[in-house]
């Protein structure tokens, strides 16, 4: 198994959030990056950088990519926003949104306040100076990994953040803005006909939902907290299993909030059965830690054991693998919940 990290992600550091209305430190930082860091460092798990990172033709190839899941306006959204934002009278430091599109709205905007609002869909995915160049290079480290997998190797894990399940064609959020996971399962596209995206973060993957939808050559599916009572809310039920030829390709298996290990994995289990009846030919596993019960987004109990049974039932599947970081917010368990699933999946 190989280990990827780009350095750069680190660029992209917002301090603050907006929850419950109220201004927060954000849990979602480069210190999740160090603590994973020096948890691979610890069992010596060596982290390789992105091959050509920067790269004239490393931009242009993961741009190519990115348009397959991604429109090209939310791209250029991303690129250039935090430009126009601070060019504004009296704006900001932070590109932060103030209003949002609802209901019946179609008139894509021009001024970048509307812009913010269309493209950012909650107040968790502010953006700073620096930001985009993290984003990015989050995104290439799933696209490193899931180019090693392709080379050859039976499974790769990358280390990204900011996390990606949640951001959909042109919409981020819940810190997520480019889909790391779908942008894995595209560039095992190129060599497998059919790719799985699991989802085993606490929160619902509804960006990925989203742009597999009305597809049938990737499956998703996703298991986590309840969203009639949890983030995000809006997508994430059972009765959501794609449209078109996509009908029937997405599963979504809600737990109840407070579900602990064993309800966890006895739902995990019939994921998976039905994950066998579409026959995949490789899977990227969207890896939540934040299922843990002293997480600090916990909506689930699970024990740091319990991310070993994890690893344990998906490296059961025995297909080529990339694993792309998700959620796992900073707690003294955070690092061990990643030692745990990788023990369990590597066999060790």
């Amino acid at each position: 198994m190989k280990f990827y990290y780009a350095e750069p992600q680190s660029l992209h550091a917002p301090a603050t959030m907006i929850m419950r209305g109220k201004i927060i430190d954000s849990p979602e930082g480069p210190v999740r990056a160090d603590i994973l860091r020096a948890t691979l460092d610890k069992h010596n798990m060596q982290l390789t950088a992105p091959e050509g990172l920067g790269s004239d033709m490393q931009q242009q190839r993961i741009r190519a990519r990115l348009l397959q899941i991604h429109t090209p306006r939310y791209l250029d959204f991303l690129e250039t926003i935090y430009q126009r934002w601070i060019d504004l009278p009296g704006a900001s430091d932070i590109v932060t949104p103030n209003t949002h599109p609802c209901g019946t709205a179609t008139q894509y905007p021009e001024h970048p306040v509307g812009l913010a609002g269309w493209h950012l869909s909650d107040m968790a995915c502010p953006m700073g100076p620096d930001s985009f160049k993290g984003i990015m290079a989050s995104a290439a480290t799933a696209e490193a990994a899931a180019e090693s997998v392709l080379a050859g190797e039976d499974s790769a894990y990358a280390l990204c953040r900011p996390p990606g399940h949640h951001a959909g064609p042109e919409l981020a959020g819940g810190f997520c803005y480019l889909n790391n996971s779908a942008l894995a399962a595209t560039v095992l596209r190129e060599k497998y006909d059919r790719v799985a995206v699991v989802d085993v973060d606490l929160h619902h993957g509804n960006g990925t939902q989203t742009i597999f939808y009305e597809r049938n050559d990737v499956w998703t599916g996703s298991l986590h907290a309840d969203t009639r009572a949890f983030y995000p809310f809006f997508w994430g039920d059972e009765k959501e299993t794609g449209t078109g030829v996509g009908q029937g390709f997405n599963v979504n298996m809600p737990l109840p909030i407070g579900t602990d290990g064993q309800g966890f994995l006895s739902t995990l289990d019939a994921l998976l059965q039905r994950l066998a009846e579409y026959r995949p030919e490789a899977i990227v596993i969207a890896l939540g830690l934040d299922a843990h019960k002293d997480d600090p987004l916990a909506g689930l109990a699970l024990e740091t054991e319990d991310f070993t049974a994890i690893g344990i039932r998906l490296a059961g599947l025995n297909l080529p693998t990339v694993v792309v970081q998700e959620g796992g917010y900073p707690t003294a368990h955070l690092g061990n919940n990643l030692a745990a699933f990788l023990t369990g999946f590597r066999g060790v």
